[in-house]
């Protein structure tokens, strides 16, 4: 296994350190051997540039939580997994040739007949289907993504995996011809001239995900009309502060705000469920893959918003 790791050293800047061969397992931990680990997005691009609060200018800094590899020790009291399975691992502790974790945590095995590279995406599709589940969509339910990111995207399956009818919107004509291959309903350019006409004829919508934050969108979605009475904004997309119409949570809407940002094992077990069964996709997404050493590449294009970037998964064994 690598002995190294990914850190960002300064504002905008990425390096690796040198990293000690790891302990032995304890009672209850297992040792994963890193094979491919992938970017979040979201979480990374907003450390790497300290926007939004995160890292508070400190550096260097570690981020990352989606590993997958082989378990190549297991401690005396395992009882969940064995030597040569393989998971996927969601602790955090950034991109790393090797992780030391409890067998408790978000761990999950990956079965032979499924593609493990792809698998390393599991972390933020994870994200969307907790954001999906938690916030109640069921069968029926119209729902509206607002972003066509990886969070975004699995926004929009989760939720069609859930029974909703799901209408996306994003500017990238990328990210919509993914969102099609993936399933959605609807998929709409929001550059285009009639897009509110449009969405209103879609709505109004029992859920509104926001995957963009635009700075406008609560109030864009008042005027517009488009949350049903009793209806959810989730607020997946990270602000420095949020503002919106005080008469959109009261009177006529009675609508609500929610935020979610992480996901818990149980997710975890539904979403290997929903893979397995094809009814969530990860390789749509998948735009870059390369070995661990060029990451810097793969960051410089994060940092200035490449339209071309979606899913980034790095090899370790290359």
């Amino acid at each position: 296994m690598k002995q190294i790791g990914l850190e960002f050293v300064a504002q905008g800047e990425v390096g690796f350190y040198d990293l000690e061969a790891p302990q032995d397992p304890g009672p209850k931990q297992v040792l994963i051997e890193t094979v491919y680990s992938a970017v979040t997005n979201g979480t990374e691009r907003h450390r790497l540039l300290t926007e939004h609060g995160f890292g508070g200018g400190n550096y260097p800094a570690r981020v990352g939580y989606q590993v997958v590899g082989p378990i190549v020790a297991v401690g005396s009291e395992v009882t969940r997994f064995r030597e040569g399975d393989w998971v996927f691992c969601g602790e955090h502790g950034g991109h790393r040739g090797w992780k030391l974790v409890e067998e408790d945590g978000l761990l999950v095995g990956l079965a032979d007949t499924v593609d493990r590279k792809h698998c390393a995406l599991f972390g933020v599709a994870c994200v969307a289907l907790r954001a999906v589940r938690r916030m109640g969509v069921s069968g029926g339910d119209n729902v509206w993504v607002v972003g066509q990111g990886p969070v975004g995207n699995f926004v929009g399956q989760a939720a069609r995996a859930m029974g909703a009818q799901v209408t996306v919107t994003d500017l990238v004509a990328k990210r919509l011809e993914v969102a099609q291959i993936c399933g959605a309903h609807r998929v709409l350019n929001g550059d285009h001239p009639d897009v509110w006409e449009r969405l209103s004829a879609a709505g109004p919508f029992d859920y509104i995900y926001d995957c963009c934050s635009v700075e406008n969108l609560f109030f864009d979605i008042r005027e517009h009309r488009l949350l049903a009475h009793g209806g959810t904004i989730g607020a997946m997309a990270v602000r420095d502060t949020v503002t919106f119409p005080w008469g959109m949570l009261h009177a006529r809407v009675e609508g609500k705000i929610e935020v979610a940002c992480h996901f818990l094992p149980d997710d975890l077990r539904v979403l290997r469920f929903l893979y397995e069964q094809g009814t969530v996709r990860t390789e749509p997404l998948v735009s870059h893959v390369g070995p661990i050493e060029e990451a810097a590449g793969a960051y410089e294009r994060l940092a200035r918003r490449a339209e071309d970037l979606l899913g980034v998964i790095f090899e370790w064994q290359t």
